[in-house]
């Protein structure tokens, strides 16, 4: 029983990476088009958007959302997603209404094709280099002046230890909304790491519920509340995944 069960793991991964890249492969011209122009990321982003929702449902994943709160098309947003999982950037490109920009790490560019086009796309950030942190602030405000909205995971990184619910947030995300006065939009991603962590031998098809919570406003917020704006944020986001495990 457990030969079939490593095998099942050993095909369904491969079959992951199989499609993320050659999914890409096929549309190579037509990406490289779409993302030489800051005006053409609309396209992209509904390109990325097919593509993402491509993936889950061969993985066999359903997304459910749950909107406390709907975004409106008018205005800018600064997304919050816990990160457990390879796949929160395909969810939180299937569930996005507007195009954003995520603001990610330096190490994602090295994935062959797929980081060809990560580093084309969006904000890369190298958290060991101070003058890369401060170009992030510059990046994103050419974004937002663009009427896009930013999406940055404020973990930084997907925990080592599988065992941590949340790990601490970063202030990056927190101080960009301040200083742009958007709301901050707090999303809780339930079931990304069990159905599909970075132990390779473990995950499964299924559901994968997500929360948008109630908007966070910043409106007359100074940069010295940043500290509570995260604090508020991840405590709102760790307490709905614990009363989750408790159900």
């Amino acid at each position: 029983m457990k030969l079939f069960k490593y095998i099942f793991y050993i095909f369904w991964r491969c079959w992951f990476y199989g499609w993320v890249l050659f999914t890409i492969i096929p549309i190579f011209p037509v990406l490289l088009i779409v993302t030489s122009s800051d005006k053409l990321y609309p396209a992209f982003f509904k390109i990325a958007q097919t593509w993402a929702n491509t993936i889950l449902f061969v993985m066999g994943f359903k997304v459910d959302l749950f909107e406390e709160e709907k975004v409106d098309d008018a205005k800018s947003y600064m997304f919050c997603p816990n990160h457990t999982s390879m796949i929160d950037i395909m969810v939180m490109l299937s569930v996005a209404r507007n195009p954003f920009v995520f603001v990610g790490k330096k190490e994602l560019t090295k994935i062959p094709i797929f980081g060809f086009f990560y580093k084309r796309t969006c904000i890369i950030v190298d958290r060991s280099d101070s003058k890369s942190r401060l170009a992030v602030f510059e990046a994103a405000r050419k974004r937002l002046s663009n009427g896009l909205d930013v999406c940055i995971f404020p973990e930084g990184l997907v925990p080592d230890d599988e065992s941590i619910i949340l790990s601490e947030f970063k202030n990056g995300a927190f101080r960009l909304a301040i200083e742009h006065q958007i709301p901050v939009v707090p999303m809780t991603f339930y079931d990304c790491k069990k159905r599909f962590s970075y132990t390779f031998f473990s995950g499964k098809p299924g559901k994968l519920r997500v929360k948008v919570h109630n908007f966070i406003s910043t409106s007359n917020l100074t940069l010295k509340n940043s500290d509570a704006l995260k604090k508020q944020t991840y405590n709102l986001i760790y307490n709905e995944l614990v009363n989750d495990i408790k159900k």
